[in-house]
């Protein structure tokens, strides 16, 4: 009994110190008082973005990874490929089952599978490794972080490739609102500061990266004629600029085919339309930086160590890296703080959605982790390790995903009010399952 009680307190007692600092920003960020304006936290969640959690992933990820380490940590990273495609499966269940309106199909799917990597995880390891009782060993904050943010780079690739083309704009909702919604469009591009903290939470300015086609149903107008349907409203788009593989207007068709066939073409103008290059954001770079130094031992001695000659600059950092949490969760906070928008997707899909990722896709997780335990992928004698494994599975939807609506301009206000009602309700979820995990890892 005693056993059991000490679970729940070690499981519930670090999510109501974030509890905490969330109902603090929401109480500073809130209309009514506005103690703190917006442009504030906007201006610390940049601050988050550009310089805190740099310092906390260089510092942590880098004195934790070593080249044998990064081999035995394969599976961090695949987890979240792993719990990606099952979110989105169960999302597409979710999709079939609840019937949506048709434009938000896909934005159901997204919804459902893609998941908070980063922060959220960050200040919850930090929280739970924040007490007088270490639940998962003296290092358990280092390896923690280290764990989360190994696995960090592989979420923001597929935010950058897969999320960004399955958000455009269905071509048949585009087509009935694009000529009413341009000066709304213009109107929110001219008027930063009264976008919504959403869009700002956790890559600031994203919406500002826009470019021609991050509006339009790109892909959609792309690959029309290859199903010989017609658009009249969008024509085809030009293929004909000049690059490496394509031929002179003067040569023979055959000669052109041979040289690059259509549809390999258009699919070369994906990539190249691709976003990719927004990848190598501070947190991103952060980590590459990390590995690197942390896997060459020359690196390694004249970095970290408190010998090391540049030992004082890794204190620094980890001083500025202390203010991560706090940060995060008082953005956070002033997020929720804005409430939820009107939501057209409809109560029965956004209660599908919410069972979806917050209860029933941990149930996957732990099936998973223990599956990779039973076949001996996973590191031994490391609770940690499983602990972010299984938190991969728990997490609601990713804040990002508001940004990545409000860059395609698809869906803003359903994900603000779906990443509302979910990160309200996560609380509560997580709690129960962090109670399970904690339970589970004391009989591994």
């Amino acid at each position: 009994m005693t056993g059991e009680r000490e679970n729940w307190l070690m499981a519930v007692v670090p999510l109501m110190k974030l509890l905490t600092l969330v109902v603090i920003g929401l109480i500073l960020a809130h209309p009514k008082t506005q103690i703190v304006p917006r442009a504030t936290f906007k201006l610390l969640s940049k601050l988050v973005f550009a310089l805190f959690l740099p310092c906390l992933i260089f510092v942590h990820l880098g004195e934790s990874i070593t080249l044998e380490e990064a081999l035995q940590w394969w599976f961090v990273p695949v987890n979240v490929l792993i719990s990606t495609a099952i979110g989105c499966a169960l999302g597409y269940v979710v999709a079939v089952v609840c019937r949506p309106p048709p434009q938000f199909f896909r934005f159901t799917i997204i919804m459902t599978g893609f998941g908070n990597t980063g922060n959220l995880p960050i200040a919850i390891v930090g929280s739970v490794c924040h007490s007088s009782v270490q639940p998962f060993g003296p290092n358990c904050h280092r390896k923690g972080i280290a764990y989360v943010s190994f696995a960090q780079w592989v979420a923001v690739i597929l935010v950058y490739t897969l999320v960004y083309h399955m958000m455009e704009p269905p071509m048949e909702y585009y087509e009935l609102v694009a000529d009413g919604n341009e000066d709304e469009i213009e109107e929110a591009q001219v008027s930063n500061i009264s976008r919504p903290l959403l869009h700002e939470a956790e890559w600031p300015d994203m919406a500002d990266k826009e470019d021609a086609h991050s509006k339009t149903p790109f892909i959609a107008r792309l690959f029309a004629s290859i199903s010989g349907s017609t658009q009249s409203t969008f024509p085809d788009i030009d293929l004909t600029e000049e690059g490496p593989f394509h031929a002179a207007p003067s040569s023979p068709k055959s000669l052109r085919c041979l040289v690059e066939p259509k549809v390999v073409r258009k699919i070369r103008v994906v990539a190249e339309r691709t976003p990719i290059q927004h990848i190598l954001q501070p947190p991103t770079i952060a980590s590459l930086l990390a590995i690197i130094v942390g896997m060459v031992p020359v690196f390694r001695e004249f970095v970290f160590g408190s010998d090391a000659p540049l030992s004082f600059f890794t204190d620094s950092l980890e001083i500025l890296a202390r203010a991560v949490v706090p940060s995060v969760m008082l953005v956070l906070g002033g997020m929720l703080a804005e409430g939820p928008n009107e939501s057209l997707l409809g109560i029965r899909t956004t209660i599908g959605i919410i069972v979806a990722r917050l209860l029933i896709l941990p149930c996957f997780g732990i099936g998973i982790v223990a599956l990779a335990d039973w076949m001996q992928l996973l590191l031994q004698d490391d609770q940690m390790y499983r602990f972010v494994l299984l938190l991969q599975y728990t997490m609601p939807s990713a804040i990002l995903l508001g940004g990545i609506a409000s860059l395609r301009g698809y869906a803003i206000k359903e994900a603000s009010a779906m990443l509302f009602w979910q990160h309200i309700l996560a609380v509560l979820s997580l709690s129960v399952y962090i109670v399970i995990y904690f339970k589970l890892l004391s009989y591994v």
